[in-house]
């Protein structure tokens, strides 16, 4: 009997882990005989409030080409009425299971509407895939969405032990069962499935790739560091200036490349429209979060110029298509991840697509992931001693390709969605 599957989350037109998370998990069930799958997405995910662009404009291949996915752009944060539509199209699509992708506090308000209400309209078993349960940037309103967005689920998705514990922390009150390694679930608890993040199966190598050619026209030397994605704040790019400036007083046989997107400068800040939103964005985050998390003016690209290391550092401070990716993975020998705090990276599961070590922080998920010495390296949270340290180890003893190999073998797409769709 064919099964129908709603993954909730943001469609393939929109930037970001997120997306290419729900795309992939979505190609991963429609491989699966007799699944039908859909993908009902937002149309806007965040208060129209927020000044930045969350299209992807650049990115030219069809992820779902091949696949009998159906897309539905539906769901817009500011309408609540789109929240009602959005519970009748999923209702009417008699789907077995719904998973929903939940990455971000505060779109709790339109997810524990359409959970609380698929749980009462529909027989739907409703997954909340969790990609975090304490969310990185404190702020007043963070537990509050939280505890209210993820309340209606009849199960959980959990990549790390952190995030069940998490998970127990914020509704004491509960039992949880914890499903791991194919063990059945003995009914004693609502369902939390310890599984992974999957290995991105659309960043691919190009085998056909001039790694030399490629890494003289961007002037990089012979080894080469890499910090990828989003700029964040929580994902330490000024310590990993800090680190590799540290480390250029030792070796002059050193690169560093930053490739991704500032994530707070995308719009034209010279139009009214983009002025208004950082004015009215500026207030609330002046109301609900705390001043040290404001990451609004956060510029570690700065500290290039400041500690004299432009000539060893090659910036790509752009959004990159994702017909462009491999590009980046494959001129670079190790990926940066000094997080200050973390939950499973879409950064950390690209990398293991191209067998590339990681060298990070020893916080969060990594060092469930990450085994020093193994797959990479870890270093002291908020120490550039350590820092430099594990990056000059990387490449006296460089990790061997065939471990980051090792460590993702049994990590799929395919795997994942068949333990979900079996649970």
């Amino acid at each position: 009997m064919k099964k129908t599957i709603v993954c909730f989350g943001p469609g393939p037109k929109f930037k970001g882990g997120i997306a290419n998370y729900n795309s992939s998990l979505a190609k991963a069930f429609d491989h699966i005989d007799d699944v039908e799958v859909h993908i009902v997405s937002w149309t806007q995910q965040y208060p129209a409030i927020i000044p930045r662009d969350f299209i992807d404009r650049k990115s030219k291949v069809d992820q779902l080409e091949g696949t009998g996915i159906k897309v539905h752009y539906i769901t817009n944060y500011n309408n609540p009425a789109s929240w009602k539509a959005t519970v009748r199209l999923i209702r009417n699509l008699c789907p077995s299971k719904v998973i929903f992708q939940w990455a971000i506090a505060i779109q709790g308000l339109p997810l524990s509407f359409i959970a609380n209400k698929l749980k009462k309209q529909s027989s739907a078993e409703v997954f909340f895939d969790l990609h975090f349960v304490i969310q990185k940037e404190g702020s007043a309103l963070d537990k509050f969405f939280t505890l209210r967005g993820i309340r209606y689920a009849d199960a959980y998705i959990v990549h790390a032990y952190k995030t069940a514990d998490e998970l127990k922390q914020l509704f004491p009150e509960k039992t949880f069962e914890i499903i791991e390694n194919g063990q059945p679930f003995k009914n004693e608890g609502i369902k939390v499935l310890k599984l992974y993040h999957p290995v991105y199966d659309m960043f691919r190598p190009d085998p056909d790739f001039d790694v030399v050619k490629a890494k003289r026209e961007m002037g990089l030397n012979k080894h080469v560091f890499m910090f990828f994605g989003f700029i964040r704040k929580y994902k330490g790019l000024h310590d990993v200036i800090r680190a590799f400036a540290k480390v250029t007083t030792q070796r002059d046989d050193v690169s560093l490349l930053v490739v991704g997107e500032s994530f707070w400068n995308t719009l034209d800040s010279n139009k009214l429209g983009t002025k208004i939103k950082n004015a009215i964005f500026g207030l609330a985050k002046k109301l609900f979060l705390k001043k040290q998390d404001d990451e609004q003016n956060y510029n570690p690209l700065a500290l290039i110029d400041s500690l004299k290391i432009k000539d060893k550092v090659f910036v790509n401070n752009d959004f990159v298509p994702n017909e462009e990716v491999y590009k980046y993975f494959q001129v670079s020998d190790n990926i940066m991840l000094f997080y200050l705090t973390a939950t499973p990276s879409g950064i950390e599961s690209i990398a293991y697509n191209f067998k590339l070590p990681m060298l990070a922080t020893k916080v969060g998920h990594f060092t469930e992931t990450i085994k020093d010495g193994f797959n990479g390296y870890l270093a002291e949270p908020e120490n550039i001693d350590s820092m430099a340290e594990v990056m000059i180890k990387a490449i006296e003893k460089p990790i061997a390709r065939k471990n980051v190999a090792a460590t993702s073998k049994n990590m799929s797409w395919e795997n994942y969605a068949k333990t979900i769709l079996d649970n």
